[in-house]
């Protein structure tokens, strides 16, 4: 069982309660591999999937998990709804919640807005990413990934590329992995990497080339490419002479590493073709285990206990 009804975050989550939801994931990957992929865990309960921001693999991957749980859905997006005459977050959920509903997977722009549901709804709430605060589910496919591959994450050296600042995902990671004993570094340009990020227990680098030789894993985050015009780099082919991640880079350390992205990958300038598509490459695998964890967290925050069949 989790010690809470939500799922806002993994800052402060307990080391055996991350355990628990890797474990109980795994059960529900093999679920995955047969032929009817089916199970009636959450038959009778309704989650609502609302999603007030764009998104391809996070919206499917829920989606896909709670079908997988014969769970009843409903699919909201603010660009059809309400919100477009104004109305507020609040009154768009408390009217959501008088239809009887159990569950709302939510994905906002505004940081805190889980915690805000969390708050006034009685459903249970689960972050799909809040602004750049936090981005929990994905963090957790993360380290299902590596812990597939390479065993448990303890004593495992893992290093974040690319944009730190505004990366809901690399805070995620960091509090998830770091809770689970992993060494955690970080690397980008200065201007990338928050101010007193090393108070998080992760260690800071600038140098790519130092990296890697180093690390285990190489979790390559996307470059906004929105932000670009607030001059955060000087140009697109400089970033990715400096920090791409390259098969030449990953010859010259000599080392087999994992590679990962949480996607969508902007191929050619955080990561090259041959990289993405290597078979050091678990980026696909990452989408498949994202909808094995989902389930985990439906499952367990729905309150279940028993033996999954």
């Amino acid at each position: 069982m989790l010690s809470s009804r939500h799922l806002l975050g993994l800052d402060g989550m307990p080391a055996a309660e991350i355990t628990l939801l890797l474990d109980t994931a795994r059960s529900f990957r093999e679920i995955l591999d047969r032929p009817i992929k089916r199970v009636p865990t959450l038959q009778g309960k309704t989650v609502v999937n609302l999603f007030y921001e764009p998104s391809t693999r996070t919206r499917i991957s829920f989606e896909l998990a709670e079908k997988r749980m014969s769970a009843d859905i409903v699919n909201f997006s603010a660009s059809t709804s309400s919100v477009k005459k104004g109305e507020t977050l609040i009154d768009t959920v408390k009217n959501i919640e008088a239809m009887k509903i159990d569950m709302v997977v939510v994905r906002h722009s505004s940081p805190g807005a889980a915690h805000l549901l969390s708050r006034v709804l009685d459903a249970n709430i689960i972050n799909a990413g809040d602004g750049g605060h936090e981005h929990p589910t994905q963090a957790l496919l993360d380290m299902f990934t590596i812990r597939q591959k390479l065993g448990e994450l303890e004593g495992k050296t893992i290093c974040l590329v690319g944009d730190i600042a505004h990366s809901r995902v690399a805070l995620s990671n960091i509090f998830g992995l770091k809770a689970l004993g992993a060494r955690v570094l970080v690397c980008g340009p200065s201007t990338l990497i928050p101010r007193e990020i090393e108070k998080l227990g992760v260690e800071v680098y600038h140098n790519i080339d130092e990296v890697i030789p180093q690390t285990d894993v190489l979790n390559i985050l996307r470059i906004q490419l929105e932000r670009q015009e607030s001059g955060l780099f000087p140009s697109l082919r400089e970033y990715h002479n400096y920090f791409g991640i390259t098969r030449e880079r990953l010859e010259r350390a000599d080392k087999e590493v994992v590679i990962m992205h949480p996607g969508p990958m902007n191929r050619g300038l955080e990561i090259s073709s041959d990289v993405a598509d290597s078979g050091h490459s678990v980026i696909l695998e990452q989408v498949t285990n994202g909808i094995a964890i989902r389930m985990a967290v439906l499952f367990l925050l729905a309150g279940g206990k028993s033996e999954i069949q």
